[in-house]
C-alpha cells in the first residue's frame, strides 16, 4: 500500500492539487506545500482518535457511509465550476472533529511555513478534508477494514508505518503545538537529518524546509 504522500505525487494527487488550487484561488505550488504538510498531520490526528473506542467507531461509521470513497469517482465534477458550499461545510466539520482545539494552531503553523495566512490554509483544508476521507474510505473498502484495530493499522500504513519514528514524532509535535510556529523550527533539524538518510515523508518535508 502506498503512503499518503505517494498519492500526492500520483496523477490523482495532481488532479487534487490542481482542483483545490483552482477552487481556493491559491497557486498550485503553495497548495501542494500545504497539502504535503497537512495531510499527514490530519491522518496522525485520526490515528490518535482511533485509540479510543468512541473515536474509532465514529470514524469507521463515517468511512462506511458518507465517506466511502465515491467522491474520488468524479473529481472533475467536484472541481468544475468551483467546489460547492456543502463540501466545504462538510470539510470544516471533519477538521473540527479530527483536530478539535488544535485546529487553529495547526493552520497557523502550516500557513507560516507555506507563506500563506491561516485563513487561506483553512480554505484549502476544508476542500481537502472530504477528499482525504474519501481516500481512506476507499482504502478501507479495498482492505476489508472491519475493526478499530484494522483501521488504526490502515492509517499507520498510509503514514509510512512505525519505521518512520522521527516523522511520527514530528507530526505529534505539530499537533501539540500552541500555534506560535516555533515548533517547526525545533524539529526541522530532526526531519532534515532523517531526510538525508532516506526519502519518504522525511524527504518531502525536508524538501519543504529548504533541504534535500
Amino acid at each position: 500500500m502506498s503512503g499518503i504522500l505517494d498519492l500526492l505525487n500520483s496523477d490523482l494527487g495532481k488532479t487534487i492539487v490542481s482542483g483545490v488550487s483552482g477552487s481556493t484561488g491559491t497557486d498550485e505550488t503553495r497548495t501542494s506545500s500545504v497539502l504535503t504538510m497537512a495531510l499527514p498531520v490530519l491522518m496522525k490526528a485520526m490515528e490518535r482518535n482511533t485509540s479510543t473506542p468512541e473515536g474509532a467507531q465514529g470514524l469507521m461509521g463515517a468511512l462506511m457511509n458518507k465517506h466511502d470513497g465515491s467522491i474520488l469517482d468524479n473529481l472533475g465534477g467536484l472541481f468544475s465550476g468551483g467546489v460547492n458550499d456543502e463540501v466545504k461545510t462538510d470539510g470544516d466539520k471533519i477538521l473540527n472533529h479530527v483536530l478539535g482545539s488544535k485546529k487553529q494552531g495547526v493552520e497557523k503553523i502550516i500557513g507560516e511555513k507555506s507563506g500563506l495566512d491561516a485563513g487561506s490554509v483553512a480554505d484549502i483544508l476544508k476542500v481537502a478534508a472530504p477528499i482525504l476521507m474519501g481516500v481512506i474510505g476507499k482504502q478501507s473498502r479495498q482492505n476489508n477494514v472491519s475493526t478499530p484495530n484494522d483501521l488504526s493499522g490502515l492509517l499507520g500504513g498510509l503514514l509510512g508505518g512505525s519505521a518512520a519514528k522521527e516523522e511520527q514524532s514530528f507530526l505529534e509535535k505539530i499537533l501539540d503545538a500552541d500555534g506560535d510556529g516555533s515548533v517547526i523550527d525545533d524539529v526541522a533539524g530532526m526531519v532534515l537529518g532523517s531526510a538525508k538518510k532516506k526519502g519518504g515523508l522525511g524527504g518531502l518535508l525536508g524538501g519543504l524546509f529548504g533541504g534535500k
